[in-house]
């Protein structure tokens, strides 16, 4: 994978993904994905997938309790904003640090085991820290109603200002809402991307992928993999606090259920259907899944019904009766049918099936090149 790189293409492939970021409301617009609240949860699950791909990816540690550091980043993130302002930037440089110590205690913990034991133990914690943000942490965390801001938080830094809807955090004066939350999250997710890239990049990225490849091996060598795998863990975890500390950036409320499995095993569907241990895969897979989420779980009979309107009627009832199973609440049938079919046919994810179509061209391009080339000499 590192063999074809060379610090021009990294260039070029960090130009290129920037514009694409930044220019997504106008060439999602056509698919119905230009408008603010998924733009945000494009940029904020990309970068909770390029973390989590840092340490799945490159080290193969699975790990199905990432999800409490996005919790965790949330809760640090609206504490943040109670206690000092509605300032995102502390709020998000608070959370990666919390998150980091939180990942730091669990993954010393998990990292002395590996292969299943390390997932499962990952999934104790997490689900550990879910029920206690729900019930004994109900202090700090409100447990089910969720932590928001009030008027009456001390916010050193901006309480005396008034406002008479909910409080939202802004940054010199420009709200984070919108497409201006947007743009703030999407410059941290290309700084992600970049951190991320310099990490594949990097004598540690060689590291990670050598724990991944043969960890006995390595080991036989006189290298100890832990310290490099702890840091993955903590940098990994980092991340995901950092997509916490968006989510409530852009909405100032953090809930439990942001700590669930279910928020755990999401990430993995990302990271797999994207393209595990690539860099664009993850943030791929995460695009395509809150597409299905947002757009095709918003599908009813109605909107069917509009769409196989040019059926007869014997034909449009069974295909929208049909259909329905695979949108609206059946929407997940939809994914889970995608994720058989890429995982069967793609083990690569979404970037393999990309590699190949890459190869048949230049194949194509090869062979006519050689047909060309027998002419000419025919002909001389």
């Amino acid at each position: 994978m590192t063999s074809n790189t060379s610090p021009t293409r990294d260039i070029v492939l960090f130009l290129i993904f920037a514009v694409a970021i930044l220019t997504m409301p106008v060439w999602l617009a056509p698919i119905g994905a230009g408008y603010p609240d998924l733009l945000q949860k494009f940029a904020i699950y990309g970068l909770f997938a390029t973390g989590f791909n840092l340490l799945f990816g490159l080290t193969g540690y699975l790990s199905f309790g990432h999800a409490a550091f996005l919790g965790v980043g949330s809760y640090t993130a609206v504490w943040t904003f109670k206690l000092l302002g509605m300032n995102p930037i502390p709020a998000a440089l608070m959370a990666v640090v919390a998150s980091g110590i939180f990942a730091l205690a669990i993954g010393y913990i998990s990292l002395r085991r590996s292969g299943i034991y390390f997932s499962i133990l990952t999934l104790a914690f997490a689900q550990m820290s879910y029920n206690l943000a729900y019930s004994v942490l109900t202090p700090i965390t409100n447990g089910e109603t969720g932590l928001r801001v009030l008027e009456s938080d001390p916010r050193l830094f901006d309480g005396a200002s008034q406002s008479d809807g909910p409080l939202i955090s802004t940054l010199f004066g420009i709200e984070m809402t919108g497409f201006a939350g947007f743009y703030f999250c999407a410059t941290l997710m290309i700084i992600g991307f970049f951190i991320a890239m310099r990490i594949f990049r990097s004598p540690f990225g060689t590291m990670l992928r050598a724990v991944k490849s043969n960890q006995n091996r390595m080991t036989y060598t006189g290298l100890n993999p832990r310290p490099y795998t702890l840091a993955a863990f903590v940098i990994s975890g980092m991340y995901a606090g950092l997509a916490g500390a968006l989510l409530c950036i852009t909405d100032p409320l953090a809930g439990a259920e942001r700590m669930q499995w279910t928020a755990s095993g999401e990430v993995v569907l990302m990271t797999i259907l994207g393209g595990a241990g690539t860099l664009l895969g993850p943030i791929l897979g995460a695009g395509l899944i809150k597409y299905f989420e947002n757009i095709f779980s918003a599908f009813n009979d109605q909107t069917l019904h509009a769409i196989f309107g040019f059926l007869p009627d014997f034909l449009e009832t069974p295909v929208v009766a049909i259909s329905g199973l695979f949108v609206g609440e059946g929407w997940h049938l939809t994914l889970g049918v995608l994720f058989m079919i890429i995982v069967i046919f793609l083990p690569g994810g979404i970037m393999e099936g990309m590699s190949r179509i890459g190869r048949l061209f230049k194949g194509s391009k090869k062979s006519a090149g050689a047909d060309k080339s027998r002419v000419e000499a025919a002909a001389e």
